[in-house]
């Protein structure tokens, strides 16, 4: 049998570098050797990239904040890319997950798995995310929208008016539009990576400063009190939802180090949720996924408000990650599809979206 020529790209620049290396070297390991030709490719933080050296049989998932040691640069790229039938592109965050490493596969006419360039892009951005979820009228967090340019502070309003202010006066908006705590968050971020918990104007100040060294764009929103849950989508356009899971963080939020440090970090498959919650939950992720303009996969977030019961979206993922303890792997597991099925069906899907 002929195999198929598997790319499987992982690193990146972004802040989620680590966590891609993990889930990049765990699908490599998952991956059927006697379908696929794999071609394991490194991207360490400065943008170069590597052939990953290492006798693709005995590749094992390598921790977060472990680095890739057996690697020779690829001289070109583009050849090198065109080799492969097929790309993964397991890259979490900024220049994978967020149109770029999309488009630039789009112009070389491969197929990969995964969101296009639109959704990745839009999906990436949570500010943007939250508009198309305004326009589908899917309940969410309360929030407002900044900007950090040349160091000068920008409120941008819900028709889109630019405001340019200090941050006192910015805290005393949010403070006026929004009960603390709050959340201050880059919009371009993932793995909860520069995000913050603010109960007063002080560090709400410090919180902003703090997001703005990831990204330009802040997002500042109110806290649901609630449960955090999660459901994985899967389809090009037959889509399909996942159970869902719930997490129960060892710590404030469910923050970089509650995720991948934290051992008393645990997630329920399947969450213990009425049928009908579960099910609005369920049909939400799916309309969320095709508001996006979602392909292949992603993971959508959602809090089960305390008292209330209401379903509030918080974001969607297009690469969620695939680590040994990653929540879309665990989910479909429970639904029946094995780790390594699931990842055939993300490249059925690929070659399917051509």
């Amino acid at each position: 049998m002929c195999k198929l020529k598997l790319g499987v790209i992982f690193g990146g620049k972004s802040s989620e570098h680590d966590v891609s290396i993990t889930s990049g070297t765990s699908v490599i390991k998952n991956l059927d050797k006697e379908k696929y030709e794999i071609f394991p490719i490194y991207i360490d933080k400065n943008g170069n990239w590597y052939e990953y050296t290492k006798e693709v049989s005995k590749i094992d998932v390598i921790d977060v904040g472990n680095e890739i040691e057996e690697k020779s640069l690829i001289q070109n790229i583009i050849e090198y890319l065109k080799k492969c039938d097929v790309i993964f592109p397991v890259l979490h965050g900024l220049y994978g997950e967020d149109g770029t490493i999309q488009g630039f596969l789009e112009i070389l006419g491969k197929s990969y798995v995964g969101c296009d360039v639109l959704s990745s892009s839009v999906s990436m951005d949570k500010v943007y995310t939250k508009i198309i979820f305004d326009k589908a009228n899917l309940e969410q967090a309360k929030y407002i929208y900044l900007k950090n340019i040349n160091e000068k502070y920008v409120y941008v309003d819900k028709e889109f008016n630019e405001y340019i202010y200090d941050l006192h006066t910015i805290s005393e908006l949010i403070e006026k539009e929004l009960d603390y705590p709050v959340y201050v968050k880059p919009s371009n971020s993932g793995s909860s990576v520069g995000i913050k918990k603010a109960h007063n104007q002080e560090e709400v100040i410090e919180a902003i400063k703090y997001a703005a060294k990831y990204d330009k764009k802040i997002l500042v929103e109110e806290e649901i009190r609630g449960r955090e849950v999660e459901c994985a989508v899967l389809g090009n356009e037959n889509v399909e939802a996942s159970c869902i899971g719930e997490i129960l963080s060892a710590e404030e939020f469910y923050s970089f180090d509650a995720k991948y440090k934290n051992s008393e970090s645990r997630v329920i498959i399947p969450a213990e949720i009425p049928d009908e919650i579960s099910e609005k939950i369920r049909k939400n992720a799916v309309k969320a996924f095709k508001a996006v303009d979602g392909k292949g996969l992603s993971r959508v977030d959602f809090f089960i408000e305390n008292d209330t019961n209401r379903v509030i979206i918080n974001e969607i993922n297009t690469m969620p990650g695939f680590t040994q303890i990653s929540m879309y792997p665990k989910l479909w597991e429970q639904m029946g599809l094995s780790y390594s099925k699931l990842l055939d069906k993300l490249i059925e899907l690929a070659l399917d979206n051509k």
